[in-house]
């Protein structure tokens, strides 16, 4: 018996032996063989030479040796002089515990859910059978859905969790997992191209950029597309390394990845506000026009991203009031800065009876919607803040200015004031519903609570609405800055149409300008509809292929619609005359349907009311509109969906995988946003209060066990 350093026992080789021998997984000392013991090897003894031997322990019964399985522990007979090895061969390739052997047996039936990789739950009969490469094909998919490092699969506890589950599978490595991962990434892609190539709608765009911890400029594109099942799917694309952050670079590099997906039917872009996005948006629609694919020759491809439009309006507005946000930010970081202190609040949160179950939060000073949950938390603790402050004597001493009346008066009403703009940002960051049918409404509510606001009798808040307004102006003043798909998809929502949008028009700018407006999105509207008549009509596709020629090309062929050509017979001019015909009374049919629309009465204004589904059901009814419909309200008016890329739980692009190759974090992000097909979004406020519960059973079991150890 030896002794290690840290003061356990090891047991000797002899205790070894003798343990083994009574487990009869090695032979006894009585009856082990020269051979075994290693000591004085007879001449001529058999040496065990052949692989099968890896799989099997040995021992020795009467002088016969005998084979013991690694895996199942089944005795063979194993004479050197008898036997042979082919006894012991057939064993290892049948042994139903060998973990190199893929069972083909008859499938298990079991009760439970499972779910495949599209996300599809099966019932609760399933039947179950060893498959070594499901099992590697499930471990890439949890590996990259759940943003576990490769490594994980070495881990002790994961290890020890597949032994005890199945102990038959060969656990791989991280770089065997790294391929899968990859593997599975490119499997899925090819899934995807077959979609988007079968897919008869156009396809939207939005696309960010962003700067990675290693100096490393990235560039991720998003597509969005309504399906031929009336679905909106939002799809990562690319999520790849450019050069610059510089217009003509992020629209070189949006054009090599349309490419490299076979995409070209493009609606429009949504970008955020920086300079660099109208070049490379100016660039896509040169590239567009040349393919033939640019609707109207493009002049409504670039979206603007609300979300960055609204946070640009309201930071010029907060900084009005930046001295009373400064005090109770100042006063908030106090509280937080110890436990001590956290606790000596809470106290005072109870003495006031409070029943707020949140939790103190800070502000990221950059980001309004931060600043906004930040004040709506603390002005409900303002009692306890007076008594905090009564208790406290270093507080003063440290603050230069501590939260007074009117300051807390200022925040209540900052607030509810940004409460309407902090749901607008909620609302379009939406990817799994349609965005753009709201549009035009949430812009008008804004509209309308600015124009409130700066009539009131508070002058700091007057002020404040007046300078929000002023930038409300610069995007969304005047028709002529903006995009008039913000009409169109109103209008093609069934609850509102034209009549609607007539009568918000008028009252955001009177009557004349309202007027005016109404009809030019109108006029909008009827153009659009026209371009998808030309697109939809068969007729039409050989007069605009005629017209696509050169103009040498054309010249030649111009007598093919006159009467004089001799090669043409009096046959065929019959049927380009009639094609005309049709295609001009599809037309006057075609027009009809469009008014026919825009007359009917408008449907009940119910929460549960699915445009899509809407759509779908009427789209015989309409079937150039509801072409048209499919399109315009797959228009994302927001880039959160390619901005939360970026902060995927905050792991991908950090200094845990600084490591990686910008063609495995593409795989990883991509397949990972294509897999989370039905994410649930995270509900800060929801997760506060379950933490607070928490917390406090801790508290509770905590004491328990002091009790119990005293």
């Amino acid at each position: 018996m030896s002794t290690t350093n840290d003061g356990e026992s090891n047991p000797s080789h002899n205790e070894l032996e003798q343990e083994g021998s009574s487990r009869g997984l090695l032979p006894s000392p009585t009856t082990q063989s020269c051979e075994e013991s290693g000591f004085g090897k007879k001449r001529g003894e058999y040496k065990k030479s052949s692989k099968a031997w890896d799989h099997f322990h040995v021992k020795h019964v009467n002088g016969v040796r005998h084979a013991i399985c690694k895996y199942c522990e089944k005795d063979i007979a194993a004479d050197p002089k008898s036997h042979g090895t082919t006894p012991l061969n057939t064993h290892v390739a049948k042994c139903p515990l060998n973990p190199k052997n893929k069972h083909t047996g008859q499938a298990t039936l079991c009760l439970g859910e499972t779910e495949t990789l599209e996300g599809e739950v099966k019932g609760a009969l399933i039947s179950w059978k060893f498959d070594a490469e499901a099992i590697r094909k499930s471990i890439a998919y949890m590996v990259i859905v759940d943003e576990l490092p490769f490594k994980h699969v070495e881990g002790r506890g994961f290890q020890y969790m597949m032994r005890t589950a199945c102990p038959s599978f060969r656990i791989p490595s991280r770089w065997t997992i790294s391929r899968d991962c990859y593997q599975l990434y490119l499997d899925e892609k090819i899934k995807l191209k077959h979609l988007l190539k079968n897919n008869s709608g156009k396809i939207c765009l939005t696309t960010d950029s962003w700067t990675s911890i290693q100096r490393i400029n990235y560039m991720c594109l998003t597509a969005h597309f309504i399906d031929n099942d009336w679905k909106l799917n939002k799809k990562i694309l690319n999520f790849c390394p450019i050069a610059s952050h510089k217009g003509t670079e992020v629209g070189k590099a949006i054009e090599k990845c349309l490419l490299e997906w076979g995409v070209d039917d493009i609606l429009t872009v949504t970008v955020d506000n920086a300079s660099s996005n109208d070049v490379a948006v100016s660039y896509l629609r040169g590239k567009l026009q040349n393919w033939g694919k640019a609707v109207l020759g493009g002049k409504w491809t670039h979206v603007r991203c609300v979300a960055h439009i609204v946070n640009l309006i309201v930071n010029d507005g907060i900084k009005k009031l930046g001295d009373s946000v400064d005090c109770i930010r100042a006063a908030v970081r106090y509280v937080r800065q110890s436990p001590s202190r956290l606790k000596k609040f809470k106290e005072c949160v109870e003495i006031e009876k409070i029943e707020c179950k949140r939790l103190l939060c800070l502000d990221v000073s950059t980001r309004w919607n931060s600043t906004y949950l930040m004040l709506d938390t603390a002005q409900r603790f303002e009692r306890a803040f007076e008594r905090f402050e009564e208790q406290d004597p270093y507080m003063l001493q440290e603050l230069e200015n501590l939260p007074t009346k009117s300051d807390w008066t200022k925040a209540r009403f900052l607030v509810i004031f940004l409460e309407n703009f902090y749901q607008l940002t909620v609302k379009v960051s939406g990817s799994k519903y349609v965005t753009s049918n709201n549009f035009f409404t949430d812009i008008s509510h804004i509209h309308g609570i600015l124009i409130e606001m700066a009539a009131s009798d508070n002058e700091e808040l007057s002020s404040m609405a007046r300078s929000m307004k002023e930038k409300y102006d610069k995007y969304w003043g005047k028709i002529e800055k903006m995009n008039m798909l913000i009409f169109i998809s109103s209008m093609l929502d069934p609850r509102t149409k034209l009549e609607y949008l007539e009568f918000v028009v008028c009252q955001m700018y009177g009557e004349s300008d309202g007027t005016t407006i109404a009809g030019l999105a109108k006029d909008a509207m009827f153009e659009l509809f026209n371009e998808y008549k030309m697109l939809n009509t068969p007729a039409s596709n050989s007069v605009s292929h005629v017209s696509s020629l050169s103009s040498e090309s054309q010249r030649s062929k111009t007598t093919f619609y006159g009467h004089g050509d001799a090669s043409k017979t009096i046959t065929d001019r019959y049927k380009l005359e009639f094609k005309k015909r049709k295609m001009e009374l599809g037309g006057r049919d075609a027009k009809f349907e469009l008014e026919k629309y825009l007359n009917e009465d408008c449907e009940e204004d119910d929460e549960r009311f699915d445009i899509l589904l809407w759509w779908k059901a009427n789209s015989l009814r309409f079937p150039i509109l509801s072409k048209l419909a499919r399109d315009v309200l797959a228009v994302p008016i927001s880039t959160v969906a390619s901005k939360s890329a970026f902060s995927t739980g905050g792991r991908v692009l950090d200094t845990f995988r600084s490591s990686l190759t910008p063609r495995i974090v593409q795989s990883l992000i991509c397949a990972q946003d294509w897999f989370r097909s039905s994410k649930t979004e995270l509900n800060v406020e929801e997760n506060l209060e379950e933490l607070e519960a928490f917390e406090s059973e801790l508290l509770k079991t905590g004491t328990e066990s002091t009790v119990i150890d005293l």
